[in-house]
């Protein structure tokens, strides 16, 4: 059986955070996989110009281009260079404006994991938050200004009232 590249990235957000904790005290380097287009001068920008924390997460440090994470247990990652997403009816679109915006679709299905992936940036970003340790919307508002860094290509025309 064969995963997706989205499936990876949450199985690894869970190994990470059990290994994390059995490591506790430690600060290791968290072992992730680079997304398909991570190597994306865009994605440079936004691993350069990460916040050293999100929602009073530390950032961490990763083996992988493009990916970013916060928290020990990681909580928070961040991999640029996904593939682009095009017009949905099944996801929700949330818009994030503090200074800079940024479109979000939310995936929720497998909760508590959320994956937000940027809509109408290109490179496309996505981050997953672990819910049952963060709020997404805050983690989401301290990315913004990061995010935005790279190239608006659209807009959503439906948006969601609230980061739920």
């Amino acid at each position: 059986m064969k995963l997706s590249p989205r499936q990876v990235a949450l199985a690894l957000i869970l190994t990470a955070g059990v290994v994390s904790a059995a490591l506790s005290g430690c600060a290791q380097t968290v072992a992730l996989q680079p997304a398909e287009f991570a190597t994306d001068a865009g994605c440079a920008e936004v691993v350069v110009h990460a916040p050293t924390d999100v929602a009073d997460l530390p950032i961490r440090e990763t083996d992988a281009q493009g990916v970013v994470a916060y928290g020990d247990p990681t909580a928070v990652i961040v991999r640029c260079g996904v593939e682009e997403p095009g017009p949905t009816s099944t996801l929700p679109c949330v818009l994030v404006e503090d200074g800079s915006s940024t479109y979000w679709l939310r995936d929720d299905t497998d909760a508590p994991n959320y994956v937000f992936t940027t809509y109408g940036r290109s490179p496309a970003t996505e981050v997953i938050i672990n819910r049952d340790i963060v709020t997404p919307g805050a983690v989401l508002y301290d990315l913004v200004d990061d995010i935005a860094r790279t190239t608006e290509t659209g807009k959503c025309t439906e948006i969601e009232d609230s980061l739920g």
